[in-house]
């Protein structure tokens, strides 16, 4: 028996066990020799990276083998050549859903053409965008897919070991891969001689402390070779010199779970999902101020409204959503007035957005433009790892200036600092993470310049989110039962029983503690 025949025959044992018990639950739908997740909330979706997600068990090999599991690194040894690989990842323009965008196939040729005696393929784990999780459900779901993918990649590029670098936040992706990994050993799918055959690679697993600049690729490698995660200025591409100087691959989890499928159905059918410059699927993970949150898959080519609206079912509570931000912590602000914008590379970038990772963040009313910029300025200032003045410092100077503004303190002449700020940080920053720091402070004052205006001129916050611009003021309801006042921690009420109370804003900390305490509702926030 051939591994064809013993794929073949672990297919056959196990489908049917799989088929069987998908029909008895109702979460799922059987087409033939296919599952899919049923409701509402899944039929708008096509699943490609996620084909297997809440499906199979991934801690099973014969499950993932089940769905045509392995057959395309069985196709890749026995019947196509290194070169037929990259040439067929090239025609089907995959490009990188790490965020930057850089079609696979090209990168991988650049690997192949280089002579050396050992090459490295790296999965991009790293994944560290707020509210982002579509490369740990991966993970944590299909780890198989990634598997593969790299084992293909490796075949490709003349590769003999791989990293899948991961977070060490993520215990439950890191547990199910390194089943995986030993899994897929004990099949004869890594290790020597993979499936009887003279192609060898092997796997490993090396864990992150969770620094979020180690998500760029000069940065990772350090990071793997024991060295301080801190990117390096690009003198070599790593697919020239990368790992221990030697010809690296770096591509992301999701990039990577498309890899196999591509092989298998052939890239015509992954360029006739999507658009033409992007072609196939994108995974996000739609979160915030949304009706239906969760991992969304969608041709690439789909509008921001097919998501947020026709999938996630708008803001909860009848609100109005305000805005969506996309590509993380390096995403742009998008108003409702562009969401008809299609999710692509091309066009989301046309608006000052990104697609990055996946992230994509609802906003509604409650939420106050400039909070949200100092927000990811913050977390940006945080993670940056220091090593460029522009980012290490131009950043938390952008910072000093959104606080002053939120804080009530801010002049119309901070916009213009701003703007002058961001552009210089974007230009000169050394890494990807410091040319797109200020993206989201750039992009949600063009969109948004008069919330930014209206904390500066008339020291309100719209939205009621800036702490130090809010006024509590008391209504003619008020019936003078007096709570508010003894539950004040600084005495700022004052007034005479069943008379209307007074709140003094100079001595007011805005802790809510009257708000919380009056029976009739007769204190408001501005």
């Amino acid at each position: 028996m051939n591994f064809k025949e013993k794929l073949s025959s672990a297919k056959e044992k196990t489908l049917p066990v799989i088929l069987e018990r998908a029909a008895k639950d109702d979460q799922y739908i059987v087409e033939g020799e296919q599952v899919r997740l049923a409701g509402e909330f899944y039929e708008k979706q096509l699943r490609i990276a996620l084909k297997n997600y809440q499906i199979i068990d991934p801690l099973s090999i014969d499950e993932y083998i089940a769905f045509g599991g392995y057959f395309s690194l069985y196709k890749t040894i026995f019947e196509m050549q290194p070169g037929d690989i990259i040439q067929e990842m090239i025609d089907a323009n995959l490009r990188g859903r790490g965020g930057a965008g850089f079609p696979a196939g090209w990168k991988w040729n650049t690997a192949y053409r280089y002579e050396s005696d050992i090459k490295y393929v790296i999965c991009n784990a790293d994944e560290g965008d707020p509210g982002a999780y579509m490369d740990r459900s991966i993970l944590e779901g299909d780890p198989h897919s990634v598997i593969e993918g790299m084992a293909i990649c490796a075949r490709a590029i003349g590769a003999n070991k791989g990293y899948v670098y991961v977070r060490a936040e993520y215990p439950k992706a890191v547990r199910s891969l390194r089943h995986a990994i030993e899994a897929a050993k004990a099949y004869g799918l890594l290790g020597d001689h993979i499936m009887g055959s003279d192609f060898s690679f092997d796997l490993d697993v090396r864990l992150g402390a969770g620094a979020f600049v180690c998500g760029e690729g000069t940065a990772l490698i350090q990071s793997i070779e024991g060295k301080r995660g801190m990117p390096q200025a690009k003198v070599y591409r790593t697919s020239e010199r990368g790992l221990f100087d030697k010809p690296t691959i770096i591509n992301n989890v999701e990039t990577l779970a498309n890899v196999a499928q591509i092989i298998e159905h052939g890239a015509d059918w992954f360029k006739s999902i999507g658009t033409e410059d992007s072609p196939g699927t994108k995974v996000f993970a739609l979160v915030g101020k949304v009706v239906n949150a969760g991992l969304v898959e969608v041709p690439m080519g789909v509008t921001i409204n097919d998501i947020v609206y026709g999938i996630g079912h708008g803001a909860p509570d009848g609100k109005k959503i305000k805005a969506v931000q996309t590509g993380g912590p390096s995403g742009g602000c998008i108003p409702p007035e562009l969401f008809d914008t299609q999710v692509d590379f091309i066009s989301l970038s046309k608006i000052g957005s990104i697609m990055g990772s996946g992230g994509m963040v609802v906003m509604d009313e409650t939420d106050c433009m400039v909070d949200i910029a100092k927000f990811f300025m913050k977390f940006t200032v945080d993670e940056s790892c220091g090593k460029c003045t522009p980012c290490r410092i131009g950043n938390k100077r952008v910072l000093e200036i959104l606080e002053k503004i939120t804080s009530g303190k801010g002049e119309m002449e901070d916009l213009d600092l701003l703007r002058e700020l961001c552009q210089v940080i974007t230009d000169t920053s050394l890494c990807g993470l410091g040319k797109t720091a200020t993206t989201p402070v750039i992009s949600s004052m063009q969109y948004f310049l008069d919330e930014y205006e209206e904390h500066i001129q008339d020291q309100t916050c719209r939205a009621s989110a800036c702490q130090s611009l809010l006024k509590y003021i008391v209504l003619d309801k008020c019936v003078g039962c007096g709570l508010c006042k003894r539950n004040c921690p600084v005495h700022a009420i004052s007034g005479e029983k069943r008379q209307k109370h007074e709140i003094d804003t100079n001595v007011c900390i805005k802790c809510d503690a009257c708000l919380a305490a009056c029976p009739v509702k007769a204190i408001v926030r501005k």
